[in-house]
């Protein structure tokens, strides 16, 4: 197989490919939100920009957690990473833990991030919240903005795929790359937040006012997996919260909700425009027909995904070894800014250096 090389010297903005760094956390099923928010677009646009496709297990971590359900889930996302179309010998697909240079930046930029940043971040705040003491929060979840930050500003990321909720960890990732460059000199690119018009936000199928997440895999008829059964797709969809109306049109009133939910993932799935969506449906006699349809095209979606994620996951060797490669490829890029941050604050470098 061949395998592109990664070049490392030449990293400024005006010669290079825009990079764009990608992952997901393996701490739950991948879903349809995942999919069409995310891993459908990468997908679609990976020849375009230099892309570097991660599976964040360090973030994993913060909340309590099964070891190894982590494992299995870790090598399931890049199973479908891989089986949802991403090349990994075009783009390389890894392990966040596998290349150490995050963990070992999150500790030197949490060193000049200051405290009131890190506990103003919502996500925090909404986790801390829900817990009755403080002696069930982890450092790691106070910390978790700083590994982020670290996983983006180690491959100079120009763009950064997010949803609206993740937009603020992108801009505490520009607020670290400037305090650093301030205090240290000209080091990380700043990264742009980007979030699609469309797909970014596909809402649980039971409450179509809550994104659907991996957080509410447990409520029945919250979310379908990527790797559903088509009678378990077709029966989640089709109990899906909608109005007591029968117009099947895209509207701005938020009691249509759960129709503009099932509008917007039939329109993603099918690349129409909103106008030829609503047209399909224009004869409908109800809400019925419009699931019916909804569940039809996401079962044709996901039925070849699922498939290449069994024979995939049936011997994860070859797995293990894509993964692997991916990790020398992003580690060169990697731990070459882990050498330049070491090397501007100060540290003695193995085998000389400043």
């Amino acid at each position: 197989m061949q395998t592109e090389t990664l070049t490392v010297e030449d990293t400024s903005a005006e010669t290079r490919k825009r990079r764009v760094l990608s992952g997901i956390q393996p701490s739950g099923d991948l879903h349809l939100g995942n999919y069409l928010g995310a891993i459908k677009r990468w997908v679609e646009r990976q020849y375009e920009k230099e892309n570097y496709f991660c599976i964040v297990d360090l973030h994993a971590i913060t909340l309590p957690h099964d070891p190894e359900a982590l494992r299995h889930r870790t090598r399931g996302v890049a199973a479908l990473y891989i089986a949802s179309g991403l090349d990994p010998d075009h783009c390389p697909i890894f392990i966040q833990s596998h290349v150490t240079a995050h963990a070992e930046a999150c500790w030197l930029a949490g060193c000049v991030t200051p405290l009131g940043w890190l506990e103003r971040m919502t996500q925090y705040k909404d986790k801390a919240g829900r817990s009755d003491s403080s002696e069930r929060i982890s450092t790691g979840l106070l910390a978790y903005p700083v590994l982020m930050a670290c996983d983006i500003l180690l491959y100079s990321a120009d763009e950064v795929p997010v949803g609206e909720d993740q937009k603020q960890h992108v801009e505490l990732s520009r607020d670290i790359a400037q305090r650093f460059n301030h205090m240290f000199g000209e080091t990380f690119v700043l990264p742009e937040p980007m979030i699609p018009e469309i797909g970014a936000r596909v809402m649980g199928f039971d409450d179509p006012s809550r994104k659907m997440s991996k957080s509410y895999e447990h409520i029945r008829g919250h979310l379908v997996k990527m790797v559903d059964e088509p009678k378990e797709i077709e029966r989640t969809i089709k109990r899906a919260v909608t109005d007591s109306g029968n117009e099947i049109v895209f509207s701005e009133d938020p009691a249509k909700a759960g129709v503009n939910n099932l509008l917007g993932i039939y329109q993603v799935i099918t690349g129409k425009t909103p106008e030829r969506v609503e047209a399909d449906f224009a004869n409908a006699r109800g809400y019925g027909d419009l699931k019916s349809a909804v569940a039809e095209v996401v079962i044709e979606e996901l039925r070849p995904i699922r498939e290449r994620y069994n024979e995939i996951m049936d011997d994860v060797s070859e797995l293990d070894r894509i993964l692997a490669d991916g990790a020398d490829r992003a580690g060169a890029v990697a731990n070459a800014k882990l050498r330049e941050m070491k090397e501007r604050m100060g540290f003695v470098l193995p085998g000389g250096g400043s």
